[in-house]
């Protein structure tokens, strides 16, 4: 049982975790917010729908280089310790951060422009390909068995934040600048927000301890030797990715879309669909450590298994509801409730994951589990969501993305609790 203050120097932990996290999904959100200015700043076509699909394009680019990261980055946290790790990751995504907030357009540098805007996603990429995972396994690290999911819920909730930030920050510009002055500079406004908060960050990750599971284990002793771990439970691998692949396609499509979706499907507001954007941030927020805590008390299968069922049973008919009358009112309901269903499954499925992944290598088999989803699936969403839009003609088509990605990681829920009823072969993986 932890002592209050005990409690107080964990929270404090969380914080300082949770810092890189908020950035990478700050930075990340303000693209996807402004992707229709960033398209006509850097990517100028004939063709609006031309332009806006290659900044979603570059904007998904990113999950190129998360593999790399996984493998590279990971193998360092694995080997050096997670405190280490997780301020090689924040300095690059300072780096990616600065990149898109002070290239000039390409009106003024032309082909430059882009070039530089598609390796500084390069960048971002090869960061996320571990901080994500970083943090979630420091913070199963630091957690007792039976509050771990409380504690790694915290990660998401600090993506949550950055979601809130980002949004906020699209009503605010939205409601004081035209739009003209939103294409001319407005939009990089939070992306110089994001570089001046950098140093806080750095001071307050810096502080970070090194968890005591680190200290007192053996470790991997090179890279090599951790991917002969992963390659031995390559299945472990393969059933995280599964599982993954809802909870990045949802995450993308309610955190990170919404504006996208509701501007240029729909032709609403930016105001409304930046406040539809800021409450489903806030509902995340709120959410995520509730569904951690359930999957402490009830166990993690429960919503494993019925997320991914409702995702199937009402993605679709809720995004029909919506076509029919387009509205702020339908959007935020709409987006509320996948926003929900997301929360529940990412309180659950964090925790859950540091408790399969082989000891020895779990910054790194997290990490390559989060890139794969996420570069298959995930981080192509906004992208895949328009296409299917503009090729069939149907508003409600992203929600056939959704549910194919649901009937994915129910399978995944299945295989994985086939896995553990052999429990030898799970304490071994675990343990090693």
């Amino acid at each position: 049982m932890l002592t209050p203050a005990q409690r107080k120097e964990k929270m404090k932990a969380v914080i300082r975790a949770g810092t890189g996290n908020f950035l990478e999904l700050y930075d990340f959100l303000v693209y996807a917010y402004f992707a229709t200015y960033i398209a006509r700043a850097f990517f100028p076509t004939q063709s609006e729908f031309v332009s806006l699909m290659l900044a979603l394009g570059t904007y998904g680019v990113a999950s190129i280089a998360r593999p790399f990261g996984a493998v590279i980055l990971g193998s360092y946290m694995d080997r050096h310790g997670r405190r280490k790790g997780l301020l090689v990751t924040l300095t690059l995504m300072a780096i990616g951060t600065a990149s898109l907030a002070f290239t000039p357009g390409y009106e003024s540098i032309g082909i430059l422009a882009p070039i530089i805007i598609t390796l500084g996603r390069l960048i971002q990429g090869f960061s996320l390909g571990v901080e994500a995972g970083g943090v979630n396994v420091y913070l199963a690290e630091i957690a007792t068995p039976k509050n771990r999911g409380f504690y790694c819920s915290w990660q998401g909730g600090s993506q949550a934040l950055g979601v809130m930030a980002a949004t906020g920050l699209g009503v605010l510009l939205t409601l004081t600048l035209t739009q003209e002055e939103m294409q001319e500079f407005g939009w990089r406004i939070p992306l110089i927000v994001g570089c001046a908060i950098i140093p806080v960050l750095f001071w307050l990750r810096r502080s970070l301890q090194e968890t005591e599971y680190f200290e007192n284990s053996t470790h991997a002793r090179s890279t090599l030797e951790i991917l002969r771990i992963l390659g031995e439970h390559w299945p472990i691998l393969a059933i995280g990715v599964m599982l993954t692949i809802l909870n990045t396609t949802t995450f993308y499509f309610v955190n990170t879309y919404t504006p996208t979706y509701g501007m240029r499907t729909f032709g609403l507001d930016p105001l409304g669909t930046f406040m539809v954007a800021l409450a489903v941030g806030t509902a995340s927020f709120v959410l995520l450590p509730v569904g951690g805590t359930i999957s402490d008390r009830i166990g993690r299968f429960p919503t494993l298994i019925g997320v991914p069922i409702l995702v199937l049973a009402t993605s679709y008919p809720a995004m029909l509801w919506l076509d029919a009358a387009p509205g702020f009112g339908r959007l935020l309901v709409v987006q509320l409730w996948l926003a929900s269903l997301y929360a529940m499954y990412a309180g659950t499925l964090v925790p859950l994951l540091t408790e399969i992944i082989p000891g020895k290598a779990r910054s790194s088999g997290y990490a390559i589990v989060l890139s794969l989803a996420n570069g298959l699936f995930g981080s192509f969403t906004p992208a895949i969501a328009t296409f299917m839009i503009e090729m069939t003609g149907n508003r409600a088509s992203p929600a056939l993305w959704l549910s194919a990605c649901a009937a994915l990681s129910l399978l995944g829920s299945l295989a994985l609790w086939r896995f553990m009823a052999k429990p030898a072969a799970h304490a071994a993986a675990v343990a090693e």
